[in-house]
């Protein structure tokens, strides 16, 4: 799949066009109507990820124009819930939802929490109330949904994900790192023995990625 971080050119002024822009990046040359130009073209699978709601719509509207064209799955992307160390700004989870399914109501939803990682310090995990939380919000859904976990805090959270992952079987785990992220394969492997393998996808850097996928036999 193919990601792309979307924002609303001339956001704090209520107006603009979506553009590909990371925070704290907020301009770009790029726009997302031409990015989607391009991507209507190939094969690739596609994942907008939403930093605030200003650009949801707009964007919705620009993948609603050229959704019957794609022939891959489509994931929209959203931190809709504080985490662990989380300190970024959430987004509204039900005006998101309504949003994102009235114009696309088939993408599957990828829906995450904030988080944070310190080194040389214990960096706790998902907590009961974080995914009971989640599990509330995404009870009424009927799309496919996948938790964004971080690699590095899903080990002390074996229990509590298992049980989210129990609640529905739309529900799948998306693992993926921060770049300055301390964890191992020995933890990426242990998420892989202790849960269902087909309810998880893995987006890892490398050199861990290459390692991972050496250590279950596939060849790099």
């Amino acid at each position: 799949m193919v990601e792309a971080d979307v924002l609303l050119c001339g956001e704090e002024e209520g107006n603009g066009e979506p553009i590909m822009a990371h925070p704290p990046e907020t301009k770009s040359d790029n726009t997302l109507q031409a990015w989607l130009n391009e991507i209507v073209n190939t094969k690739k699978g596609i994942k907008l990820d939403f930093k605030s709601l200003a650009a949801v719509k707009p964007s919705m509207m620009l993948l609603e124009g050229i959704k019957l064209h794609l022939r891959r799955p489509v994931w929209i992307n959203a931190d809709i819930l504080p985490g662990p160390n989380g300190s970024n700004a959430v987004v509204d989870a039900k005006r998101f939802l309504d949003t994102v399914t009235s114009f696309c109501p088939d993408v599957t939803l990828s829906l995450g929490w904030t988080t944070g990682w310190q080194p040389q310090q214990c960096n706790k995990g998902y907590s009961w109330a974080m995914v009971k939380e989640m599990a509330q919000i995404c009870d009424a859904l009927t799309q496919p949904v996948t938790f964004p976990v971080r690699a590095a805090l899903v080990r002390p959270s074996k229990s509590e994900l298992v049980w989210l992952l129990q609640k529905s079987n739309r529900y799948s785990l998306t693992v993926w790192t921060g770049r300055h992220d301390k964890y191992s394969i020995e933890d990426l492997l242990y998420l892989r023995e202790n849960f269902d393998k087909s309810r998880v996808y893995y987006d890892i850097l490398e050199p861990q990625n290459s390692e991972f996928r050496k250590a279950i036999g596939i060849e790099v």
